[in-house]
């Protein structure tokens, strides 16, 4: 896939897939990863971010990594792009992001920083010879203060750095962001749905989804209203979604940690989707019941809200 191709792709919603586990963890059941994309891919998606932050990235090996992007490749590799996520040690990411340009990825996701100790310098080293490593897209992912404007700016220029995921929730820096930086990016809006409508304002063209993974048509309507311009639809679909958005922000029970509710969220309503969610691996556990009936609820919500905007589009 050519880069402009592929910006145009990345104009639109990508869906950060999960890895199914055994009932143990202990292995990916990759008949299930391949299932659960040609399900999105049957809906209408056609772009996928295997290894993300939703796909349980820093709880898989490398071998697993690479495994998960090549199923996802034979499942939906035809006329859909994929985009798959690298971090970890400089070594590490490039020889993910070899392996993983050999298997027939479009693009590598670089995952945000997780070092104890940075240097601006240093991390735009780190970035740059990733980029300099492999001839497919690059999509940066900003999940902080560390991917600084300038270090963005400074990459921008280079011929396959094609998008950032911009996954803060900082309208201000966003739109700054687009209006400063001299590359040609695609701008995706990285906390999904609930900020879609703000961040396409200010210069986002697609965004990325985690509850896609169960209410895909959902996710899809929304990106058609915002290339519409229709905001009265998107924020009525927004709103709907909205519920089960939040439930995936929360702590859960007897914990001090934001969030850890998003992924075990998106593996239940899978579940609830007739599609296998399965266990998530630590340092994640499951759902509490008490949020499951919620989500059952919120996941109800969204399936009479898509019903009711079907029946209007006929």
């Amino acid at each position: 896939m050519s880069f402009e191709a592929l910006k145009e792709t990345l104009r639109g919603v990508a869906f950060t897939t999960t890895t199914p586990f055994s009932e143990d963890g202990d292995d990916v059941l990759y008949d299930e990863l391949k299932r659960n994309a040609r399900a999105i891919d049957e809906a209408g998606g056609d772009l996928f971010i295997p290894c993300g932050n939703s796909g349980e990235y820093y709880a898989l090996t490398d071998e697993e990594r690479v495994n998960v992007v090549e199923a996802t490749i034979d499942a939906v590799g035809d006329g859909n792009a994929i985009v798959a996520g690298v971090g970890g040690s400089t070594k590490t990411a490039i020889s993910l992001a070899t392996q993983y340009q050999e298997a027939g990825v479009d693009a590598i996701m670089i995952m945000h920083p997780s070092h104890t100790y940075l240097h601006e310098r240093g991390l735009l080293e780190y970035y740059r010879r990733i980029v300099e490593a492999v001839d497919c897209g690059i999509v940066l992912y900003k999940r902080g203060p560390e991917l600084t404007e300038d270090i963005i700016a400074e990459l921008s220029t280079e011929d396959n750095v094609v998008a950032v995921k911009y996954a803060v929730n900082d309208i201000k820096g966003f739109s700054r962001a687009v209006e400063n930086v001299p590359g040609d990016l695609v701008w995706s809006n990285g906390i999904a749905e609930r900020f879609a409508p703000a961040f396409a304002l200010e210069g986002a063209e697609g965004f990325t989804t985690g509850i896609g993974n169960f209410v895909p048509k959902a996710t899809l309507a929304l990106m058609d209203a915002l290339s519409d311009e229709d905001w009265e639809s998107a924020r009525q679909i927004r709103e709907a979604l909205r519920p089960y958005e939040d439930l995936r922000e929360e702590t859960g029970p007897n914990n001090a940690f934001s969030a850890a509710n998003n992924v075990p969220a998106v593996k239940y309503g899978m579940e609830l989707a007739g599609l296998y969610g399965g266990p998530v691996r630590e340092p994640l556990i499951e759902l509490s019941d008490a949020d499951k009936q919620r989500a059952e609820q919120y996941y109800e919500a969204i399936q009479e809200a898509v019903i009711e905007t079907e029946a209007i589009a006929d």
